[in-house]
């Protein structure tokens, strides 16, 4: 890559400021909006039932490339394919359903019977049940992730999109830290399982486990760190530093969660300790010379070199702990955060319809009243005369960042919370283990599903992939025509890539 070239390819995604939060909404709500459609298309017309040409194409047009047009040609006008995506799916709801459905709800909102009892599998498929709507904001999440890291380079994906330098709010930037929180929500299901079975690993346990998934991550990482030097790649140097990158970060998570663990018996809330260590680390930042020494001191040392990435890692990890908050009420059937019930004793009760209908109900106002939790901290934080006045920081992962990720997934989750709510009830109300496994699959996209069970995979391909087209396309000089052909063509190969690897079973999940 010749060097005028590359410092030109610098220049493209530095000091830049970002954009309005209200349209990073707008824009993102496009994948709940799709995955409205989508539900609508199966519940109505099973159109998904059997996966041919067509089903795959309506899928990857819902599931892909409708946030890869919201990101790039329907940038300026994110609110008319939203319209776009709800008018259908609105018109195709007042349809009546093509036949099967309502024997088909009526199986899944009774447990199966035998011998004239209900049939009683007390394991942790009970207990931890497959969340259609979980799957679809995790495969969402990582779909606009990947388009998102090739798109930037294009220049038909907009500046206010990329990630900002310093203070503001972009698209990446909520990016970064929706890839951590739903990592956390996730990573709330070995506690969970703990407590199920009744077990209290000790911390050197934990820290096992914890390396475990540290270690691929560390080497993912060291071999990013080689290939960019190695090949004089552009690389953005005030994101992360001069040799840290997403992937230590990502590396570091678990083991420090491991150790935040010991802290959940003196505060037994993992909202509070992210709160806690968010609210720590903005007073070192405002009280000390730490946020000047982040932003503007001369790299002259290994600390100092990559001092975004070290300083950053605790505002990244108060989002995973946030996240794993979230995930606490969220997996579960029937769990409450801090009860420990047993599997063996048969202590998680059974969920009946009626039961299921109301537990939906507390899920729901719980995700909503978080969300005005968070929203309400990030306003306060935010405002000049109620507040503190802070700005968003990336860079830094402030509080009011923290803030910012926590309520923009919360909503998220709420939305696709309520269209599986709507559109498939009778996956929630399902009692039987085997049967809520089907109709969770019924009601999930398979390419969503594809992406969700194989992130860490498609995520390292996406990062090769985005290295080879650099190096072989000149990404400035492309028109809107050759971009959107690459990114399609990009897209269409981590699809693939993610149904192939779904179909024979494998999970490389992040």
């Amino acid at each position: 890559m010749a060097q005028s070239y590359k410092a030109l390819k610098e220049d493209f995604v530095s000091n830049l400021s970002g954009g309005a939060i209200w349209e990073i909404n707008a824009v993102t709500t496009v994948a709940p909006a799709a995955v409205l459609l989508w539900s609508v298309l199966q519940q109505r017309r099973a159109f998904f039932a059997r996966y041919g040409v067509a089903a795959f194409t309506a899928d990857f047009l819902l599931s892909v490339a409708a946030i890869l047009l919201a990101t790039t040609l329907y940038a300026g006008a994110p609110l008319l394919l939203n319209a776009f995506l709800v008018g259908p799916a609105l018109g195709l709801a007042a349809l009546p359903p093509r036949g099967g459905g309502v024997a088909r709800r009526r199986e899944a909102s009774h447990p199966a019977v035998r011998d004239g009892k209900a049939v009683s599998n007390s394991d942790e498929r009970d207990a931890l049940p497959v969340r259609p709507f979980l799957t679809a904001y995790r495969g969402s999440m990582m779909v606009v992730t990947c388009v998102s890291i090739l798109a930037v380079d294009f220049r038909v994906f907009p500046r206010r999109f990329a990630k900002v330098e310093n203070w503001g709010t972009s698209l990446m930037d909520m990016g970064v830290g929706s890839f951590v929180f739903s990592a956390g929500v996730v990573g709330a299901r070995p506690i969970l399982r703990d407590r199920l079975a009744g077990r209290a690993p000790r911390l050197w346990a934990r820290l096992s486990r914890s390396g475990r998934h540290a270690v691929p991550l560390l080497l993912l990482g060291f071999v990013r760190l080689w290939s960019v030097k190695g090949l004089d790649y552009a690389e953005h140097v005030t994101e992360y530093g001069v040799h840290w990158n997403f992937f230590f970060t990502l590396a570091l998570l678990p083991p420090f969660v491991a150790l935040f663990h010991s802290a959940f018996t003196l505060i037994p809330s993992y909202a509070v300790l992210a709160l806690l260590l968010a609210a720590v680390y903005e007073a070192v930042l405002d009280q000390t010379r730490l946020k000047a020494y982040v932003l503007t001191a001369p790299r002259t040392g290994l600390l100092s070199q990559n001092r975004e990435g070290i300083f950053s890692f605790v505002g990244y990890l108060a989002i995973f702990l946030a996240g794993q908050a979230t995930g606490l009420y969220v997996l579960p059937r029937s769990v409450a955060e801090g009860t420990r019930p047993s599997l063996r004793s048969g202590a998680v009760a059974r969920s009946t319809a009626d039961g299921a209908r109301a537990e939906r109900r507390r899920l729901l106002l719980r995700l909503g009243a978080w969300s005005l939790v968070w929203s309400g901290l990030l306003a306060g934080t935010l405002s000049y005369r109620w507040g503190l006045a802070l700005r968003i920081s990336r860079r830094l992962a402030n509080l009011p960042y923290v803030l910012w990720v926590c309520a923009f997934n919360c909503s998220q989750l709420l939305a696709f919370c309520l269209v599986e709510t709507v559109v498939f009830p009778h996956v929630h109300r399902a009692v039987d283990p085997t049967i809520a496994e089907q109709e969770a699959r019924r009601a999930t996209s398979r390419i969503l599903r594809s992406y969700n069970r194989n992130g860490l995979a498609v995520f390292l391909l996406a990062n090769l992939m985005t290295g080879l087209v650099n190096m072989t396309v000149k990404t400035l000089d492309a028109g809107t025509g050759t971009a959107m052909a690459v990114l399609v063509g990009y897209a269409m190969v981590l699809t693939l890539v993610a149904l192939g690897l779904d179909a024979r079973g494998i999970a490389i999940k992040i």
